[in-house]
C-alpha cells in the first residue's frame, strides 16, 4: 500500500479482510498514516485506504492423515473437519454473495484486485472472474495454497517469491513474475551497535547473547511447550525473549516466574510477551531467532540478516512450511528442526540453539546466506504490476 500511494497519491485502495483480522488491519493502515478520504496535512492531497470486512470460509485439512487417523482423532474430525468445514462453506458462499453485491455496480468496481492466497481471497477472486475484473495473485510458498491453485488459471498476473521451477504445481507461463515477498521497510539489517542498544531497550543484558523465540502473532503451542521444557537449561548460556502469542499467552503464564523485575528494570535474562508490535526491533536485537517457516517470516528474517532455527509445522496443507524450510537449508541459510522431532525431543532444539550461540562464525555464515534470498524491491515491483493493470495494462506514456 505504501508503494502504491507513493506512486499514485490519489489512488483509492480497499483492504478486504475477515472479521478476525479487521482490527489489526485498521491499526496497520493507521500506522501507515492514511485513512479513507483523509487529507494529508503535508502534501494537501487526499489518500484513500478503506478497510472492510468480508465473509469467508476456511476449509480445514490435515496433511499426511491416513483414513485411520480420522477415526483415532474423532473429536478433531467432528469439530474441525465436519462442523468446521460446514461453517466454512457457509462463510464461503456468503463471501461470494457479499463480494458480488459490492462490485456489481460499475461505479464500485475496482480496476484491479490483489489476492495474497488466503481463504479470504477465494470468494473475491471468483466474483472478480465473473465480473471480468483483472486480478493478481501472489504465491509466497514453495507449494501453492488451495485458494491460489483454484484462482491461478484466470489470473492476469502471477507474482511469486521463487522461480517457477522451484514451485510445486506451477508451470512456466508468461504471466509469472518473480517479485519475492514484500516486507515492511522497518525490517532491515541493524549494526552491532544498534543490536546492543536494542537489547538494552528491551531490558536485556547487552553483553549476553539473545535468543528470540516466536510462533507468530497467535502463538505456536508446540514451540511454547518445548520452551517450557528447555528454558532452565537455555538460560544458563543466553538471554531469551519468548513471544508466546495472543491465543497461547495465558497457557504460558507460569514462565513469568523466570521474569524478575526491580524498580522497572529487568533483573533476569528472560522476558515473555503475548505479542510485540515492534517485532522488527525485537528480532533485530537477537543473535539467534527460533521461528516457524512461513514465507513472510523467512523474508523478514532475511531482510534482518539473522541466524535462524526454523521449526516448520508439518501438518499444514501441502506441507508448505517444510518445503520453505528445506529450500533455505539447502542454501545453508538456516537450521531446521521439524515440529514433530521437537515435540518428541525438545532437547534437539536446545542443542541447535546452543551450537549457534557458541559459534559466531556459523551464525554469520547462515545469516549472510539467508540475506542473499532477500529481494528488497518486491513491494515496489508488485505495486508497479498493480498500477499497470489498473491502467489497462499500458504505461502512462502510452495513454
Amino acid at each position: 500500500m505504501r508503494e502504491i500511494l507513493e506512486e499514485k497519491p490519489r489512488a483509492r485502495i480497499e483492504f478486504w479482510t475477515d472479521k478476525k483480522y479487521y482490527k489489526n488491519v485498521v491499526k496497520i493502515t493507521t500506522e501507515i498514516g492514511v485513512s479513507w478520504g483523509k487529507e494529508d496535512k503535508l502534501s494537501g492531497k487526499r489518500q484513500y485506504i478503506r478497510v472492510r470486512k468480508v465473509a469467508a470460509g476456511k476449509f480445514r485439512r490435515y496433511a499426511g492423515w491416513k483414513l485411520s487417523d480420522y477415526f483415532k482423532n474423532w473429536q478433531i474430525t467432528i469439530k474441525d473437519l465436519i462442523i468446521g468445514n460446514f461453517c466454512g462453506f457457509v462463510g464461503f458462499v456468503s463471501g461470494i454473495m457479499q463480494s458480488f453485491f459490492r462490485m456489481v455496480a460499475k461505479s464500485n468496481r475496482p480496476d484491479v484486485i490483489f489476492l495474497k492466497g488466503g481463504f479470504v481471497g477465494l470468494p473475491v477472486g471468483i466474483v472478480a472472474r465473473i465480473l471480468k475484473v483483472p486480478y493478481v495473485i501472489h504465491e509466497s510458498d514453495a507449494t501453492p495454497g488451495l485458494a491460489n491453485r483454484l484462482l491461478i488459471k484466470h489470473a492476469a498476473k502471477i507474482a511469486t517469491s521463487l522461480p517457477v521451477e522451484e514451485i510445486e504445481g506451477v508451470e512456466p507461463d508468461p504471466r509469472v513474475v518473480v517479485t519475492g515477498v514484500p516486507v515492511a521497510p522497518e525490517f532491515k539489517k541493524v549494526s552491532e551497535a544498534k543490536k546492543t542498544q536494542l537489547k538494552k531497550v528491551f531490558g536485556f543484558d547487552e553483553n549476553k547473547p539473545l535468543v528470540v523465540i516466536t510462533g507468530g502473532s497467535q502463538g505456536a503451542q508446540h514451540i511454547n511447550e518445548a520452551v517450557r521444557e528447555i528454558l532452565p537449561e537455555m538460560l544458563k548460556f543466553t538471554s531469551v525473549g519468548l513471544v508466546a502469542g495472543r491465543e497461547r499467552y495465558e497457557e504460558m503464564v507460569d514462565l513469568k516466574k523466570y521474569e524478575n523485575w526491580e524498580k522497572a528494570e529487568l533483573q533476569s535474562n528472560f522476558r515473555m510477551w503475548a505479542f510485540n508490535s515492534a517485532m522488527n526491533e525485537l528480532m533485530g536485537a537477537a543473535d539467534v531467532v527460533v521461528s516457524r517457516a512461513g514465507a513472510t517470516t523467512i523474508a523478514e528474517l532475511a531482510a534482518l540478516e539473522k541466524a535462524v532455527v526454523l521449526v516448520p509445522f508439518e501438518e499444514l496443507p501441502g506441507g508448505h512450511q517444510v518445503k520453505n524450510a528445506e529450500r533455505i537449508v539447502k542454501l545453508n541459510g538456516a537450521v531446521m528442526v521439524k515440529d514433530s522431532r521437537m515435540v518428541q525431543q525438545p532437547g534437539i532444539l536446545l542443542n541447535e540453539v546452543h551450537r549457534l550461540i557458541r559459534s559466531p562464525k556459523a551464525r554469520k555464515e547462515l545469516a549472510a546466506n539467508l540475506h542473499e534470498t532477500y529481494r528488497p524491491k518486491a513491494a515496489k515491483e508488485l505495486a508497479g504490476i498493480l498500477i499497470n493493470l489498473s491502467q489497462g495494462g499500458k504505461d502512462e506514456k502510452e495513454q
